[in-house]
């Protein structure tokens, strides 16, 4: 009865008491992850490719800067967040060129359409990070759940339209 008792105890207390929650869930990354796999066989243009390329790297580098912050315990080293977030963006872009991942044909002000849609979007992702810092410092907190997660997607989503319609009508 003890063993039966505390097998159910167990994933309830995780349930009644959950750990600590990160601002980009690791399956909505995972998403994405297989989404972009998929996006140059579905024949998604590399700029909107590289808008949410620029998404999972933002998540990514925000990831490694709290576990270096944790790692380190510094939790006054926020000239961090923009150094680590520039290294894993110009160290992803020196491996696609590196490795020719970056078709060079076609290109949006004079940058490959790949590259342009990263920077594009890195900038943006990045961004819309502090405006969510800034919005939480002012109120104290989030405005509504999943506000990082929302305005985060929905602005890269809102760019994607935007790049689209750009392409599609005037380039």
């Amino acid at each position: 009865m003890k063993k039966v008792l505390a097998f159910l105890l167990v994933p309830l207390s995780y349930l009644m008491f959950p750990p600590l929650t990160y601002a980009h869930c690791p399956l909505c990354v995972a998403g994405a992850a297989v989404g972009l796999s998929l996006s140059r066989w579905l024949g998604v243009d590399d700029s909107i490719t590289g808008l949410w390329l620029a998404g999972l790297m933002g998540a990514v580098s925000f990831w490694s800067y709290t576990f270096l912050v944790r790692k380190i315990k510094k939790t006054n080293w926020t000239f961090l967040k923009p150094l680590v977030y520039i290294a894993i963006f110009s160290l992803t872009l020196w491996s696609f060129y590196k490795f020719n991942l970056v078709i060079t044909m076609e290109k949006m002000y004079g940058l490959h359409k790949l590259t342009f849609g990263i920077v594009v979007g890195g900038i943006a992702f990045y961004l819309i990070d502090v405006v969510n810092d800034l919005i939480m410092k002012v109120h104290g907190k989030s405005l509504f759940p999943f506000q990082r997660i929302v305005f985060s997607l929905g602005v890269i989503l809102a760019l994607s339209i935007f790049d689209y319609i750009w392409i599609g009508y005037y380039l």
